[in-house]
């Protein structure tokens, strides 16, 4: 009746189609699958994992590629396999239940299900046989194997505990806490409490770029003018970027450092973080003018257009491995690097030695030359990084998975269009408006897919695909000042509100005809990037400026408010709904009304800047008159200025480039 085969090979996911030759008898996570489970009366062995994961290539090294545990796999388990870059609402809801066991999360996520697809126990990587102090995954599922056809009980038992901590936590109700910045402020100065004062990031190991932190740290600067938050925010993206967590050959960050030195990374590199990033350092160029920023923006910019590009989207990440081997692609032995006297300075300063700083090898990283150097000097350096790139490119690459989810890509449509703005970069915003078009044509009946892959799209979008979407748009539209942007943006409200809205007026994460999930999770969770609730949040009250739409900005006010209850309720994973709604305690509109997009004053604020502004261009014409904000009166124009608007107050118009700089500094 059912198929005795593996059956992941059609699958549109890299990640499930590196598995389409195990031994296992592997599912899609599907309709199909959970009715086998149920006719069967078989337990459900979960395995969620993506792609650039080593612990989940050695997992199936050791087990999936195995026959004896293929076998006890194959007789006792409908065994589904899910990568969570396409399904983050399932791996939500099971990442829950092993925290609710008291388990460390993290990849592979190892768990058993009832045939109802409801969690009873779990855990990560599991290795054959015992060792690290970790049970062998034989004993495991001959364990779990003879408590569910011997004790259904216990199993039960575990089943409603599960169950019911997972709904509270991820379908959380609680009363709305209205907006309050004593919350916002407190929550930042926690942040900064917890910030290695030498290193930056937060203290200990791993190090993880944390962009949800690092936002509340800049936010809290640009709101209070704490320039201790902004400080923590700069030492953490210098030192992050000088380390080997960052390729200075190739561009681009990865995902984490092992080390509390920024030292060791876990050699992948995700979209997604790549993205903050640049954002980040957008603003920290903007702020200090230093060209450190800069180059990193160039270098990653770079990267993506040489290595993440396919059919104009951009591929979610590529591999920690290659080889077989973690790291092997970046790394380097003392012999590789050449002796001669023109790469003396390069070896210096890229800590290069006899004995490596990693297991006898070389991480490239500049943390104990922190400064860029003379002209003279950084142009020797990169003229030796170009010949060891040009070395490495002849090593076997770590693979690409090459699927375009819709959210990481709107996040790094916004970041390039917003860099693309800020240092006047045509080239960068066109990368953008491809990736952009590309996503946009993606649709189908006007809906999003999550991800798409050649010709595959994975149907229903998440919530998070169009609050991306609707970020990217408006950033779009403030490089460009396009009004199609503004219209695209609606769209997706529409079809958000249609498919993710709630009797309640919050948002799901899945849609309401994802018929294959336990829970409809609200998506409030950070992970590395900010939750779709807080970008939800965002994108309405952006929207909502921009349009001067009272309603819409109210919608938003109370989305936030709901979401501040469950977030001090729970007070853990949020950072991105904090963020967001701090957003809404004072909404900043700039409206530059100029001859041309080309005006001194236009320029000003493409320099500068703001995650809480939108800027709104209007033509210069004599005597027009102009609404500023809704129900707000008129203003009759005179000449070529810059109203800035806080909240409910517009302050008085400025002329000059000087005086519109001013109104840009944090005041404490």
């Amino acid at each position: 009746m059912f198929q005795q085969a593996n059956l992941l090979g059609h699958e549109s996911s890299p990640y499930l189609r590196q598995h389409a030759d195990n031994p296992v008898h592997w599912r899609p996570w599907g309709k199909a699958a959970l009715e086998e489970a149920r006719a069967t009366d078989k337990p459900i062995l979960l395995s969620v994992g993506y792609a650039a994961c080593h612990w989940c290539h050695v997992m199936a090294h050791e087990c999936f590629e195995d026959a004896e545990v293929a076998a006890l796999l194959n007789a006792l388990y409908v065994n589904i396999k899910v990568d969570r870059e396409e399904r983050p609402d399932i791996d939500q809801i099971y990442m829950a239940a092993l925290a609710a066991m008291g388990e460390q999360g993290g990849w592979p996520l190892t768990m058993f299900l009832t045939p109802e697809a409801k969690p009873f126990w779990g855990g990560t990587y599991f290795p054959k046989h015992s060792r690290y102090g970790r049970p062998g995954f034989l004993d495991v599922l001959q364990s779990i194997n003879r408590a569910w056809n011997e004790d259904r009980s216990r199993v039960a038992q575990n089943v409603e505990a599960l169950t019911t901590h997972v709904s509270a936590r991820l379908d959380a109700k609680a009363e709305a806490s209205p907006l309050d910045q004593r919350l916002f402020d407190q929550f930042s100065e926690n942040i900064h409490g917890m910030v290695d004062r030498t290193k930056g990031g937060l203290s200990g190991a791993p190090k993880f770029p944390n962009a949800p932190f690092m936002d509340a740290l800049w936010l809290s600067w640009l709101r209070n003018g704490e320039k201790n938050h902004r400080d923590a925010f700069l030492l953490s993206l210098r030192t992050m970027l000088q380390g080997g967590i960052y390729d200075h050959l190739g561009g681009g960050l990865s995902r984490y450092s092992v080390d509390d030195e920024w030292l060791v990374p876990h050699f992948e590199k995700m979209l997604y973080d790549n993205a903050q990033f640049i954002r980040h350092a957008t603003y920290a160029y903007a702020e200090t003018g230093e060209e450190l920023f800069r180059n990193r923006i160039e270098e990653t910019i770079a990267w993506l257009q040489r290595e993440m590009l396919v059919d104009g989207r951009f591929a979610s990440s590529l591999d920690a491995d290659s080889e077989g081997e973690e790291g092997r692609f970046y790394v380097w032995t003392t012999g590789e690097v050449p002796g001669s006297p023109e790469f003396d300075t390069f070896r210096r300063v890229y800590d290069v030695s006899e004995q490596g700083n990693w297991e006898g090898k070389t991480i490239l990283n500049r943390l104990h030359s922190l400064d860029v150097l003379d002209v003279e000097s950084e142009e020797q350096l990169k003229q030796a990084r170009q010949a060891l790139f040009a070395l490495r490119e002849n090593r076997i690459r770590p693979g690409r998975d090459d699927k375009a989810l819709t959210d990481w890509n709107g996040l790094m449509i916004r970041a390039l269009a917003e860099a693309g703005r800020a240092f006047e970069r045509k080239d960068w915003l066109d990368l953008s408006l491809t990736a952009y078009r590309s996503i946009s044509e993606s649709m189908i009946d006007g809906r999003l897919p999550h991800s798409v892959l050649g010709d595959s799209r994975l149907f229903p979008g998440l919530s998070s695909d169009y609050a991306a979407m609707i970020n990217a748009a408006l950033s779009l539209y403030q490089a460009t000042q396009d009004g199609t942007y503004i219209d695209d943006a609606r769209h997706w409200l529409t079809m958000l509100d249609k498919w993710h809205r709630t009797d309640d007026g919050n948002y799901a994460l899945s849609a309401s005809d994802s018929a294959d999930v336990i829970i409809r999770v609200r998506g409030d969770q950070d992970e590395a990037i900010p939750s779709a609730t807080g970008q939800i949040m965002e994108a309405i009250a952006r929207l909502a400026v921009v349009t001067s739409d009272e309603t819409l900005r109210q919608h938003a006010e109370r989305i936030a408010e709901n979401a501040l209850g469950r977030v001090l309720q729970q007070r853990y994973g949020q950072a991105g709904v904090l963020n967001s709604a701090s957003l809404l305690l004072e909404p900043m509109k700039l409206v530059l009304v100029a001859p041309d997009k080309n005006h001194p004053l236009m320029q000003v604020a493409d320099r500068h800047p703001d995650p809480r502004r939108v800027d709104i261009w209007i033509p210069f014409n004599k005597d027009k008159k102009i609404e500023l904000l809704p129900g707000g009166g008129e203003t009759t124009i005179k000449k070529p200025a810059a109203y800035l608007c806080r909240g409910l107050v517009c302050l008085a118009p400025v002329a000059t480039e000087e005086a519109l700089e001013a109104l840009f500094r944090p005041t404490s």
